[in-house]
C-alpha cells in the first residue's frame, strides 16, 4: 500500500470471542408500555387519569345496573323486576322460547333447537377445518336441507308448519344461508359477464348489478314480497319468504359480484394467457386458475358482505316474517315485560355480535392462511 495513501477509518465495534457488541435492548414490561405510551409527557399523564377515571366509574356504574343490582330470575308478571335497581335479566329468562323460535308452535319448538344446534355444530367443525372443503360445502347443504325440512314438516310424522309463523334463529339462519347458496355463484356469474367481450351479456350484468345497487334493500323486499305477485299469473303462487329470499340473493349478489370482479382484476393477464396456453377452456381455466386466485384476494371484502347480509335478515320483520329482532319485539309487547326492552335489545346485541365476530374471525383465518401459502410460494 501506498505511504501517502489515507488510512481506513478504525471500527467502533470490537471483534473477539464475544464478536460484536449487541445492540442495547429496548425496555419492555408494563411500567415500560405505560411510561410510553400512556405518561409520555405530563400532558399526556394527565388526559390518561382523566380519561381512566371516566372509564372506571362508567364501568362501575355499568356493571352495578348490569350484574350487581340485577334480578336474573322473576317468575310470574315480573314483580321483582319492578322494585329492582338494576337490569331484569328476567326478561329472557322468562322470553327466551319468543325470542329464539318466534311464533312457532310451542310443542313443535324442539325443531328449532335441533336447527340451532347442527348450525353451531357445524360451525364450529368447518371452522376447525377438520374436514375438507368439499366435505364442508356437502355438510353444509344437508344442515340447510334438513332445517327446511324441519321446520316445514310434512314428513316422517311431522305437523306441517306454514311459513307464516316461521321465526326466530332458524329463521336468521336459514335466510342467511339461502343468501349466501344462492347469491355467491350469482355473483361469479355477473363479475364474470361484466368483463365479457359479448356486448349483450356484459350490458344484462352491467344493469343488473347497477340497478340493484341504485335503490335501498327494503324497497327491493317490498316489490318482491307486495308488488311482484300482482304482476304474476293468478295460478301461479310463490310464499313469501322464497319471493323476500330472491330478493335478498340479488342484492347480495350485485355488491358482492363488483367484489369478486375487483379481485379478478388484480389477478395479472399473464395467468389467464398461460392457462389457454395449456389448452384449457374458458370454464375451466375460470375455476381452476383465475377465480381461486381472485377469492384469496378478495377475501377481507368478501367477508364484510357475508356478516352484512346475516345483519341484513332483519329486515324481513318488516314483512311479517319475524326474525330474532322481530321475534324480540313481539315478545316485548307483553304489558307485564314491555319495559324491559334495553334488557332484550341487549340479548339480541349480544347474540349478532358473537356470531358476526365468529365469521370475522373466520375470514380472518383464511386470509392469513391465504398469505401463508403466498409467501411458501414465492420462496
Amino acid at each position: 500500500m501506498s505511504a501517502d495513501m489515507p488510512a481506513a477509518p478504525r471500527s467502533f465495534a470490537y471483534s473477539g470471542e464475544a464478536g460484536l457488541r449487541p445492540p442495547p435492548q429496548a425496555p419492555h414490561g408494563v411500567r415500560a408500555f405505560a411510561q410510553r405510551h400512556l405518561f409520555q409527557t405530563p400532558l399526556g399523564g394527565i388526559v390518561t387519569f382523566v380519561l381512566g377515571a371516566v372509564l372506571a366509574i362508567v364501568l362501575w356504574r355499568v356493571l352495578q345496573w348490569g350484574v350487581v343490582d340485577a334480578v336474573w330470575y322473576a317468575p310470574g308478571d315480573g314483580a321483582a323486576c319492578r322494585q329492582a335497581l338494576g337490569a331484569c335479566w328476567a326478561v329472557i329468562v322468562e322470553k327466551h322460547r319468543v325470542i329464539l323460535f318466534g311464533a312457532y308452535p310451542y310443542a313443535e319448538q324442539w325443531r328449532g333447537g335441533i336447527i340451532v344446534s347442527l348450525w353451531v355444530v357445524f360451525g364450529v367443525i368447518s371452522a376447525t377445518r377438520l374436514l375438507p372443503v368439499r366435505a364442508r360445502l356437502v355438510g353444509w347443504a344437508i344442515v340447510f336441507t334438513v332445517s327446511i325440512l324441519l321446520l316445514r314438516g310434512g314428513l316422517f310424522g311431522l305437523a306441517e308448519v306454514g311459513t307464516d309463523v316461521w321465526g326466530g334463529l332458524p329463521l336468521t339462519f336459514i335466510i342467511f344461508g339461502g343468501t349466501i347458496a344462492g347469491g355467491l355463484p350469482l355473483a361469479v356469474l355477473l363479475a364474470l359477464g361484466r368483463r365479457s367481450e359479448l356486448p349483450v351479456v356484459r350490458f344484462l350484468c352491467v344493469a343488473t348489478i347497477e340497478g340493484v345497487r341504485g335503490i335501498p334493500l327494503l324497497a327491493l323486499l317490498f316489490f318482491a314480497a307486495l308488488i311482484l305477485p300482482l304482476f304474476l299469473p293468478p295460478q301461479l303462487t310463490v310464499d313469501k319468504l322464497i319471493r323476500a329470499e330472491i330478493g335478498m340473493i340479488v342484492f347480495f349478489a350485485a355488491y358482492a359480484a363488483e367484489v369478486i370482479r375487483g379481485g379478478l382484476q388484480a389477478i395479472p393477464e399473464g395467468q389467464d394467457e398461460a392457462a389457454k396456453a395449456l389448452g384449457l377452456g374458458y370454464w375451466l381455466r375460470m375455476r381452476k386458475i383465475v377465480l381461486p386466485q381472485a377469492f384469496a384476494v378478495v377475501v377481507p371484502a368478501l367477508f364484510n358482505d357475508i356478516i352484512r347480509a346475516f345483519k341484513n335478515t332483519t329486515f324481513f320483520s318488516i314483512l311479517g316474517l319475524f326474525d330474532v329482532l322481530g321475534a324480540t319485539k313481539a315478545a316485548l309487547q307483553d304489558p307485564n315485560w314491555v319495559r324491559y326492552g334495553t334488557e332484550g335489545y341487549l340479548f339480541v346485541f349480544l347474540l349478532y355480535f358473537i356470531i358476526c365476530s365468529a365469521m370475522s374471525a373466520y375470514g380472518s383465518s383464511i386470509e392469513r392462511d391465504n398469505q401463508r401459502r403466498a409467501r411458501r410460494a414465492a420462496r
